[in-house]
């Protein structure tokens, strides 16, 4: 119901009903929101009747406040026994029937004595603490005030500009109830109360450790303000108002100096630029917990009226910011926690360099559970992963790290892209039926020029060819993580040299002004615009293409989160400038599937190797190849086949056609055999296994000298 409807109740005829009805809503907003209720009425007392008559309601349907239209001195009613007790009177309980828990009821004290009653109707199972009615009181003296006439209300004025001013304050308590953080505590006193105050200027402050340290200011240099950091000065108006906890209003600057007991305090506050203040400390749960101070260009007297309204709007504003500081240390450890779970530094491999972006959201209360990351595999293959967590919190983020570490487990294991989704999927299942997460998981091979990826529930790949063109693939994505039916699906496409891979996660595209769909298309035409820019991308040096993927992520950041105070959900940005690897760099034979096959892998590596010029490597290598091919032979089956690459490191493949997992046998002494993969473990940087549709490749690497490569690279045939 709108404030000031009246309609039903018999008083849209009283005399002065527009002028009473206009200046008893602001008062009754005023109450609503500073209790926390669900409505209010103002009953004016009549002397002549002994009743109580309705004259205003804020919330309360007309055919409910009908009920209370006339009330008699001697009913059992709250505002009655208000009136009749001349103190604040409340129940339990919802009297006429709208909803509420009970009823709060305090009289309007006028010179003569009553002269009516503010009534609030309470809401939740909760009281009012002593703040709220404290400030509840504040309102009710502020109307009386303003009503009292000893004829009665009827020759009500109009509310001049300093009492609509006063009252907007009703717009602070709302305000400061939906408040997250300090600073949208300090926004909203720098909005609501400065302008009804006629006040310049604004410094809030909290009080911890004997000192007080800023959040937030308006109207104030950073450099004059730092002179007061620091801890508390004795006799300076802040530290008497956190001392006795009352307010401190200075009028001039002459009083000011007047009340300054040092030197340097008078040289500290003289060079101020303003010329009146009101420190007015935060109190909440019974403590200091800070300061807030309003100053003005002119000197200025604070009227009674004035004063006893900032001190219950103290109250109000302590309140919220304890509560605004508790979120804020909370928030400030989820973040830490987010952020020591994201990577710190992507890898620059051979065959790719990486930027990314994480955004928390510019709202809402938690930390959500976007993630990325960078995998080098075997072969010179890149793994690219991003995923979001359904969700903001703690947990959330928690499961994002379980997630991220589970992904690095399984790339380990050489997994195709939908396998591995089939295996994250059986985890985030586990964790229970609240949780899911969308992800994308894609693999670079620089050898193939190809790109292999699955998604579960996430906005699709975007491809920048080095031509220009920008290509995002439509498709039918499997559902969330967690809400799947494994197999999911796998695509490939083939990835030209120097082509851009663009990953993000729904809350870079979609916001409240833009769905998906319209955001991967602004998404398209951005990259496309910076594609047609100069070249960003020489891929000869990597320093300069990390700053020019640094430098494309800021632009796409830009241009599809302009403003991300607004934002309500977390986004994360990849991009990722894919190298392929020479035709010079790689090297193969097939092998026949006997014996024989070990020998002539041996002279295949180094001949190879005496080309590359790396034959420091050979007897290594060599021996490396006899392992793993005699492997095949007393294991496997063939067909039988060895590739060698060249990039910063030198990789061995030997492939055949069996799908039996390889082991390291623990060998006896008196065992004439068995020690081969344990040889491969000794003489290689790292070695594995994967697998293929009908074949398993068995590989190990060893690491290039680096004058070696940097001979290779002169050459023309080395890695970037």
């Amino acid at each position: 119901m709108c404030p000031n409807r009246l309609e039903g109740t018999g008083l849209e005829s009283s005399p002065g009903a527009g002028a009473q009805t206009r200046a008893l809503a602001l008062a009754l907003r005023q109450a609503v929101a500073g209790v926390g209720g669900v409505g209010a009425l103002a009953h004016r007392w009549d002397p002549g009747t002994g009743r109580l008559v309705l004259m205003a309601v804020d919330g309360v349907p007309a055919g409910a406040a009908r009920a209370w239209a006339e009330l008699r001195e001697e009913q059992d009613v709250p505002p009655s026994r208000a009136l009749r007790r001349g103190v604040l009177a409340r129940t339990a309980g919802d009297p006429l029937g709208t909803g509420a828990s009970g009823t709060v009821a305090v009289p309007l004290i006028g010179a003569e004595g009553p002269i009516g009653v503010v009534s609030v109707l309470l809401a939740g199972s909760d009281e009012p603490d002593d703040v709220q009615l404290s400030f509840l009181h504040a309102v009710a003296a502020w109307t009386a005030g303003r009503l009292e006439n000893r004829a009665g209300w009827p020759a009500l004025r109009e509310p001049g500009p300093e009492e609509e001013r006063t009252l907007g304050t009703a717009e602070l308590t709302a305000a400061l109830a939906e408040a997250v953080t300090s600073q949208d505590v300090v926004r909203a006193v720098a909005e609501h109360v400065l302008p009804p105050f006629e006040a310049d200027g604004l410094v809030v402050a909290v009080y911890e450790d004997g000192r007080l340290t800023r959040v937030g200011q308006v109207g104030y240099a950073e450099e004059y303000l730092r002179r007061f950091e620091g801890p508390l000065r004795a006799g300076m108006p802040d530290t008497e108002a956190l001392r006795s906890r009352r307010p401190q209003f200075v009028e001039s600057p002459a009083q000011l100096y007047e009340i300054l007991p040092a030197t340097e305090n008078v040289i500290l506050l003289g060079t101020s630029p303003k010329m009146a203040w009101a420190f007015l400390p935060l109190l909440a749960s019974g403590r200091a917990v800070g300061m807030w101070v309003l100053s003005f260009n002119h000197p200025r007297a604070f009227s009674p009226e004035e004063r006893t309204l900032l001190t219950a709007l103290s109250a109000l504003v302590g309140q919220a910011l304890e509560r605004a500081r508790l979120y804020d240390l909370e928030h400030a450890r989820a973040q830490e926690l987010q952020s020591a779970l994201l990577p710190q530094v992507l890898p620059r491999l051979p065959a790719a360099v990486a930027a990314a972006r994480y955004l928390p959201a510019g709202r809402g209360e938690q930390v959500g559970g976007d993630w990325f990351d960078v995998i080098p595999l075997s072969a010179d293959r890149v793994a690219m992963v991003i995923g979001d967590v359904m969700g903001h919190g703690i947990a959330e983020a928690a499961t994002m790290g379980r997630l991220r570490t589970a992904v690095r487990t399984l790339a380990d294991l050489d997994m195709a892209p939908d396998e591995l989704l089939g295996h994250l999927n059986d985890l985030v299942s586990e964790l229970g039926e609240d949780f899911y997460a969308t992800c994308l998981y894609a693999v670079y091979d620089p050898v193939a020029r190809c790109c292999s990826y699955s998604l579960a529930g996430h906005p699709p790949p975007v491809f920048v060819y080095p031509d220009g063109t920008v290509h995002s693939p439509v498709l039918s994505p499997d559902p969330p993580l967690g809400a799947a039916a494994p197999p999911f699906a796998a695509h490939e496409l083939p990835l030209p040299d120097g082509s851009l891979v663009v990953l993000c996660t729904d809350g870079l595209v979609e916001s409240a002004v833009q769905d998906v769909e319209q955001g991967l298309a602004r998404l398209l035409r951005v990259l496309s615009e910076a594609a047609v820019r100069p070249a960003r991308f020489t891929g000869t040096d990597q320093e300069e293409d990390v700053r020019g993927i640094e430098a494309l992520c800021d632009t796409v950041v830009g241009a599809l989160v302009p403003d991300r105070g607004r934002t309500n959900d977390d986004a994360a940005l990849l991009i990722a400038h894919t190298r392929a690897m020479p035709a010079g760099d790689v090297a193969s034979c097939g092998l026949p599937d006997d014996p024989r096959a070990a020998g002539q892998a041996r002279e295949f590596v180094r001949d190879q190797l005496a080309r590359w010029g790396l034959d420091d490597l050979a007897t290594t290598t060599e021996l490396l190849v006899s392992e793993l091919v005699g492997n095949v032979i007393r294991h496997a089956r063939g067909p039988m086949w060895l590739r060698l690459l060249r990039s910063r490191i030198l990789t061995c493949e030997v492939y055949d056609g069996s799908l039996s997992t390889p082991r390291i046998r623990h060998a006896k002494y008196t065992d004439e055999g068995g020690r081969g993969l344990q040889l491969v473990a000794a003489l290689s940087r790292r070695w594995g296994a994967r697998y293929l549709r009908d074949a398993k490749c068995i590989w190990a690497e060893q690491d290039i000298p680096g004058d070696t490569v940097d001979r290779a690279g002169a050459a023309g045939g080395g890695a970037p």
